[in-house]
């Protein structure tokens, strides 16, 4: 996957409710992040990895969303669920590598490396912590990303700016491909964390999020706020 190094990732994903929850907006998405220059996808749920395969060439990560009992989100759930995306075409299986214990009662890390045992297809591991890293790094993984950095429990980010700390620290101690990935607005953040260290820079909500894109701009305008205006 040297293919990624230093490339832009494009999370296309949409929200419940959303006009764009659907295999073929999904699969444009993709396809317009391809013409874009993206080097990968990450797409959820097998439907949209299939109709993504079909319209691109790109790299695509695959996973599913559940939830813990603490109605937090949980990244691909099963097996059941990897084998699915592996099935679908995904080309990496990202999956939820926390040390948060699952509703089948194993850890994050216990899931990686059941999964790691089961399937060739390269694992991508999404962690909230510098130890959560370093784990999923013993039990095998391929990659790491900081999807859920400021997600979880035991994570410090709270704010609405990416974690450099964490993507540094993380690339400092590991010769694994790090994925920064989390609150990565702006075209100078996602430089900014490949000179932190990262492989490669996953952005979702920035750019496949319309409707959290227009409220962006319009919650500004509606609360009163005219930028730029003189005094």
């Amino acid at each position: 996957m040297n293919k990624l190094h230093r490339g832009l990732i494009v999370s296309c994903q949409a929200e419940e409710g959303s006009p764009f929850n659907a295999p073929q907006f999904i699969a444009a998405f993709a396809k317009a992040a391809e013409l874009g220059g993206a080097v990968g996808v990450r797409v959820r749920d097998p439907e949209n990895v299939a109709a993504v395969k079909k319209m691109t060439e790109l790299p695509v990560i695959g996973l599913t969303k559940g939830y813990y009992e603490s109605g937090k989100v949980l990244i691909t759930p099963t097996m059941d669920d990897v084998l699915r995306l592996v099935k679908s075409g995904a080309d990496i299986v990202a999956v939820d590598a926390t040390a948060r214990i699952r509703p089948n009662g194993m850890s994050g890390i216990d899931f990686l490396r059941f999964v790691k045992s089961d399937i060739d297809v390269p694992v991508l591991a999404d962690i909230s912590t510098l130890d959560e890293a370093l784990a999923a790094v013993s039990a095998g993984t391929d990659f790491v990303a900081t999807t859920l950095s400021g997600y979880t429990e035991g994570s410090t980010s709270t704010d609405d700016t990416p974690d450099f700390d964490l993507i540094q620290n993380i690339s400092s101690r590991v010769d694994t491909p790090v994925i920064a990935e989390g609150r990565i607005w702006t075209p100078e953040q996602a430089r900014m964390a490949v000179e932190c260290g990262a492989f490669a820079v996953c952005v979702g909500t920035a750019i496949t999020r319309p409707v959290t894109i227009v409220e962006k701009f319009a919650s500004p305008l509606l609360a009163g706020i005219s930028v730029g205006r003189k005094k």
